[in-house]
């Protein structure tokens, strides 16, 4: 039998008690300590909050803007997020939004569930909307946030961002890999089918009498065409001019961006140019429940619309000739401004009508291929009841 002193034994003792000192302070310092902690702001804009995207899926469940790969919580939606790593399974994460003129002060928490995992965090952002709704230009904005991990304080980050203008609409961005991601279905946003300017309109086009009537596809005797081209013959008469101003005050490389004038900001000003016209046009179509397309293409958009309510017919017009134009820059072999001398209002609005529609659906027929692939620059976009249930109007 081994005998062990007293000597050794106290040795024994403090030298286990130490280890588990060690032990404890180190599981403590992994867990608690902030040492090695750290988190920043991210999102996946490249600092530009843009209020047509914000104020559009607000209501809807839409995930437009694709979180940051690998493992998130919260809602991507809010835009602004956190990026951090976690040391410990079932980490528990407190995050404070200080205020700002664009959204109010919000606390979110959240339980992270792996360890030694790094997890994007999205807290709930409290936007001010009617104060979006009216940004009319680029503002920035300083966001400063909070973070806790089980209980330590890893104090506070701050980051300016940009708010775009409510007229500029998010086309796609770059993720950290280059991969692009195309998000033209923001311009439904601008689709405003119940501004109530339109009924002032509709009134408008019926006492031209070239329709007694709207009724969209449900009336054989009023067929879509006349329709549309009352909707036409109004807009004329209001003497729209074509405005070339399109592009954003927006230079990055992470995203691309297009400038819209909302349903009021067209009426109010008179001028349209290809984009502003087809979502103007676009907003009367859906008015009188005919279904509108949004065609895109690099540098230009016209919108087309269903003849028929089972979607076997199309037509597409060129909306830029509801303004004042030289219409011999469409049909240059055709000498058409010679052969409007002489003509009625009614008379010219017919005819460019017609020349409209027949100049859109070659343009149509010619890159149908290229406008359905989903390439970058081309967009066939159906303003239906299921693009509605994913982008709301923004209003105004």
């Amino acid at each position: 039998m081994i005998k062990v002193n007293s000597k050794h034994k106290r040795v024994w003792t403090i030298t286990a008690i130490a280890l588990v000192v060690v032990i404890s302070l180190g599981v403590w310092l992994f867990r608690y300590s902030p040492y090695g902690y750290r988190f920043e702001i991210r999102d996946e804009l490249g600092g530009n909050i843009f209020p047509s995207a914000i104020l559009s899926v607000a209501t809807t469940d839409a995930e437009v803007i694709q979180p940051a790969e690998g493992l998130y919580v919260g809602n991507p939606k809010s835009v602004i997020s956190v990026r951090l790593r976690t040391r410990s399974a079932v980490s528990r994460v407190r995050i404070e939004v200080e205020e700002t003129p664009f959204f109010a002060r919000s606390v979110s928490e959240f339980i992270l569930d792996k360890a030694r995992s790094y997890y994007t965090i999205y807290p709930d952002i409290i936007w001010k909307y009617e104060v979006l709704r009216n940004n009319n230009q680029a503002e920035p904005i300083s966001v400063a946030v909070k973070v806790e991990i089980n209980g330590v304080d890893l104090g506070q980050q701050v980051r300016t961002y940009s708010v775009r203008s409510l007229n500029e609409c998010l086309l796609g961005y770059f993720t950290a890999d280059r991969v692009f991601h195309e998000t033209g279905i923001f311009f439904a946003a601008y689709v405003n089918e119940e501004n109530p300017k339109i009924d002032q309109l509709l009134r408008e086009a019926l006492n031209t009498r070239i329709v007694n009537r709207f009724s969209g596809y449900q009336n054989a005797h009023t067929p879509v065409d006349k329709q549309v081209y009352a909707l036409w013959n109004i807009l004329q008469k209001r003497q729209f001019k074509y405005s070339s101003v399109a592009n954003s005050s927006l230079s990055s490389n992470v995203v691309l961006s297009q400038r819209v004038r909302t349903f009021d900001d067209a009426l109010e000003s008179s001028q349209i140019n290809c984009v502003d016209g087809s979502v103007l046009f676009a907003s009367l179509l859906r008015a009188i429940n005919i279904e509108p397309i949004l065609v895109r293409m690099p540098g230009h958009m016209f919108v087309g619309y269903y003849t028929d309510g089972t979607k076997q017919q199309k037509n597409f017009l060129e909306t830029t000739m509801i303004g004042d134009v030289d219409l011999d820059d469409f049909f240059p072999d055709e000498q058409l401004d010679s052969t409007m001398m002489g003509k009625s209002q009614n008379q010219m609005s017919l005819l460019t009508f017609e020349k409209s529609k027949e100049y859109a659906n070659k343009k149509y027929e010619e890159s149908e291929e290229l406008i359905h692939s989903g390439q970058s620059g081309y967009m066939f976009l159906e303003i239906s009841k299921g693009v509605r249930k994913r982008i709301q109007s923004i209003g105004k």
